[in-house]
């Protein structure tokens, strides 16, 4: 059994690794930077060491800081969360070294799973369909050229390491691919330590759906039925739901398989997501496989009466999987929206500053996740989000409705927030018929606002 976990982690997802700490009857070790010495992790810990400035490689990237506050205090495992080193092999072989749990999936499930190009190849000796593009990590811009022009423009270049939309890039044209590619990779290592870049096709008309799946070390592992993500900009997610609106209990079910398939022929035990783009006519591709928690789990849980965050920890200390497949039927219909420091209206750009007042919606089928709050200072060294809305209803235009009205509710003044913007995409007709896909957003931002 766990008796102490160092959250090697900030931010909402901190504060919930906290509170799981807590409901299982552990203690909770919480590190910080020097601008997050106020952070809401900090307070709600039962310990908190501080690890450096305020940049990500000198704190919360560092991994022999990481290590030294687990040996000081005690703790006999470290949880991720995601983000940072959440999906870094190093990482989770280095906390194995020093003799700690590592509350996610194995080293080598993470290297081989993580590592976008190794996973593609996986999915298809798997028998998934992939979305064409490099068999490995770029390492010659040339033969870059020469793969894009063969699978034709637009191409997408993403990081390997990568997620939230950190090391993307579209490529229209062979002019614009080498400075592309060297943005991306440049970005990969300040945000991931890695800047390793694979390519694809980007399909430009395409949902992006994904599935949950949770594995144990005994060799079994379910799906938790899908997300839609498809309500982006700058490749990262705004909002999300579950069930998608397009998927049929038949697509399902072979997606789930397939992300099953997939989990089992790497080893994989802990939480996971596998990506898919999904095309008009509902054929699926294989995009990526996240080997961690993903920010937009709340919408599992809701449609799965599930925990997610403490099937992580129950599994890392040994326990079987506390479900089955067949005991996990979808129920009703939620949504999630982002509420990110941003400026709408100042093409995204972080609003970081003072929150002088934050006033949180509640109510049935209403939840928050957040780990900030009035008086609070947003910093501008780390990602945007400040917040994690989430709303269940039996119905989808129900969640709609309750998602509108808790968004009219949340008061968060001082700083500019995504809520308005979240509001009109709620009551535009294209979300309202399920027909949102990756790419909308970005053509009719000006429609929509």
């Amino acid at each position: 059994m766990l008796k102490k976990v160092l959250i090697a982690n900030r931010g909402e997802i901190a504060c919930r690794a906290i509170a799981t700490c807590h409901k299982l009857g552990l203690q909770a070790v919480a590190v910080y930077s020097k601008v997050d010495q106020d952070s809401l992790h900090v307070r709600l810990a039962d310990e908190a060491y501080c690890i450096g400035s305020a940049q990500a490689q000198k704190s919360y990237l560092h991994i022999p800081s990481l290590l030294a506050v687990a040996k000081a205090s005690g703790a006999d495992a470290v949880y991720p969360g995601y983000g940072f080193l959440a999906e870094n092999a190093i990482f989770a072989q280095a906390v194995a070294n020093a003799g700690f749990i590592f509350i996610g999936p194995p080293p080598d499930a993470i290297a081989s799973m993580g590592d976008k190009a190794v996973a593609r190849r996986t999915m298809q000796k798997a028998g998934v369909a992939i979305v064409p593009g490099t068999e490995d990590l770029i390492t010659d811009e040339q033969e870059a050229k020469k793969i894009a022009g063969a699978i034709g423009y637009p191409v997408l270049l993403k990081a390997v390491a990568g997620g939230g939309g950190k090391g993307m890039r579209i490529v229209n044209t062979p002019e614009a691919l080498v400075k592309a590619l060297r943005q991306a990779a440049a970005e990969a290592e300040r945000s991931f330590g890695n800047s390793g870049i694979y390519l694809e096709k980007y399909l430009t008309v395409a949902r992006h759906v994904e599935i949950q799946i949770m594995a144990d070390n005994w060799g079994n592992v379910v799906y938790l039925g899908e997300r839609d993500c498809s309500t982006q900009r700058r490749h990262q997610k705004l909002l999300e739901e579950a069930p998608s609106p397009i998927i049929d209990e038949k697509t399902r079910k072979a997606m789930g398989e397939a992300a099953v398939r997939a989990a089992k022929a790497a080893g994989y035990s802990g939480a996971g997501t596998v990506e898919f783009i999904v095309d008009e006519q509902k054929n699926f591709y294989f995009m990526e496989m996240n080997t961690r928690i993903q920010v937009e789990h709340p919408v599992t849980e809701a449609v799965t009466n599930t925990d997610l965050v403490e099937a992580q920890f129950l599994v890392a200390a040994g326990a079987k999987l506390p479900w089955q497949q067949e005991d996990l039927v979808l129920r009703g219909w939620a949504i999630e929206c982002r509420i990110n420091a941003e400026d709408i209206k100042n093409n995204f750009m972080p609003c970081p500053g003072k929150i002088t007042r934050y006033k949180a919606p509640s109510g049935e089928g209403i939840r928050v996740d957040s780990a900030v709050y009035a008086g609070y200072t947003v910093s501008p060294f780390y990602d945007s989000m400040i917040a994690k809305l989430i709303v269940w209803a039996p119905e989808r235009s129900q969640a709609i409705t309750r998602m509108e009205q808790a968004l009219t509710e949340f008061k968060i003044e001082g700083i500019k927030t995504t809520i308005e913007l979240q509001k009109k995409l709620l009551t535009s007709e294209v979300f309202r018929k399920g027909a949102m896909h990756t790419d909308y957003l970005e053509k009719h931002l000006d429609d929509i606002l």
